[in-house]
């Protein structure tokens, strides 16, 4: 049987995944176009790099599988805070979804810049 304060955090997660996925897109946007911009500067004059079309509907197919995949994990946030937040307590429920936020928006961006700043360092 749910509690009146299971199901409030419950409505509360389901109505906050709209900015979740929204931060998920602005990022992976941001991300390719790092990844476009850093590797013809970074990559093209040291090795081979091109964007093409396939590559680019292949790793936009791929983020929206990553997109799936962290809506997964988006989901262990209201059990989390069912579990743990016993008072009901909207200010843990904003924190909880402020550090799973940018944890995950951060990751595609953080990719592109490991990925550039490796090449930097060991050239391949």
């Amino acid at each position: 049987m749910k509690t009146e304060a299971s199901i409030s955090a419950r409505q509360w997660w389901f109505h906050k995944r709209i900015t979740y996925n929204k931060g998920l897109i602005i990022a992976g946007i941001v991300a390719f176009l790092l990844y476009c911009i850093l590797g013809q500067l970074i990559i093209a004059p040291r090795g081979d790099f091109e964007v093409t079309l396939f590559t680019t509907f292949f790793q936009g197919f791929a983020y929206l599988f990553m997109i799936g995949i962290a809506n997964a994990f988006y989901s262990l946030g209201w059990i989390m805070d069912i579990s743990f937040n016993k008072n009901d307590d909207l200010r843990f429920r904003e924190r909880l979804f402020a550090l799973g936020y940018w944890f995950s928006i951060s990751l595609p961006i953080l990719l592109i810049l490991s990925i550039m700043i490796r090449f930097l360092i060991w050239g391949e």
